[in-house]
């Protein structure tokens, strides 16, 4: 199969630092998201001069730098979906980040979790392709391995409940069939999202750090479709905390 030719090769045809160049006064730890109007709210909060930029094909990704809490932190809004996130995130690293804080919706495979909850991936079953051309194929990859201990112990000091577990990350939100979803869940998955699995392969690949969390959104675990707070307007107040919880474990590990 053609997904069972990783190259190990760091090296290709086209290569990030043909690209970009490493960014002067580049913060070492960046924090992106992919709601908009979340995003949007961030730079409100936390304020930012825009200081690079990732152009990708159609569109351009401003990369912002604030200060939270005395470290430096760069701001930046990814594209949903795994080819276009890492796409950016290649270039973000070239330029001389070392760490990234991603955060963003999942769907839920067990109705349990609540709407706007935290969930902190463990492992990702790899249902994309951006992540084999990052990693020997096989069906899942570890994630956050380095920073879940530290993480869910910022949570346990403010008392902000969490699930962690398994995702499912998938190319086709359009293709997410019941039988699909159950046979997920007997795998362990408690939630499905569209780029973990290809960003944990590119950290390890990279030799980067990166950490993901989701905050519970649609609920795919029922007779009908629930899409809960998944829209990029709504429950904005509890998406805002998910926001300072990346900020504040960005300044802890920064």
């Amino acid at each position: 199969m053609i997904l069972e030719e990783f190259d190990k090769n760091g090296r290709a045809v086209i290569n990030p630092d043909d690209i970009v160049a490493p960014v002067e006064g580049m913060p070492k730890t960046a924090v992106t998201c992919f709601a908009r109007e979340t995003f949007q709210r961030m730079l409100q909060c936390f304020g930012g001069e825009v200081i690079a930029e990732s152009r990708l094909a159609n569109m351009v990704i401003p990369i912002y730098k604030t200060h939270y809490k005395g470290v430096e932190i760069a701001l930046f809004m990814s594209d949903v979906g795994a080819p276009a996130c890492i796409g950016a995130l290649e270039d973000i690293f070239a330029m001389g980040v070392e760490k990234i804080i991603l955060f963003g919706t999942c769907g839920v495979l067990d109705a349990a979790i609540g709407d706007c909850s935290i969930i902190i991936p463990n492992a990702a079953m790899r249902d994309e392709g951006t992540s084999f051309h990052y990693a020997p194929p096989s069906d899942e990859i570890a994630v956050n391995e380095k920073y879940i201990s530290a993480f869910t112990g910022m949570l346990e000091e403010i008392g902000c409940s969490y699930t962690v577990g398994k995702t499912w990350t998938t190319d086709a939100m359009y293709r997410e069939t019941k039988e699909k979803v159950l046979r997920r869940k007997e795998a362990g998955c408690v939630c499905v999202d569209m780029e973990c699995s290809a960003v944990a392969a590119l950290a390890a690949f990279r030799r980067k750090e990166t950490f993901q969390f989701f905050y519970a959104a649609d609920n795919l675990d029922g007779e009908n479709w629930d899409a809960r707070s998944l829209g990029n307007t709504a429950n904005l107040s509890e998406k805002d905390k998910a926001a300072l919880l990346a900020m504040d474990f960005a300044a802890r590990i920064g």
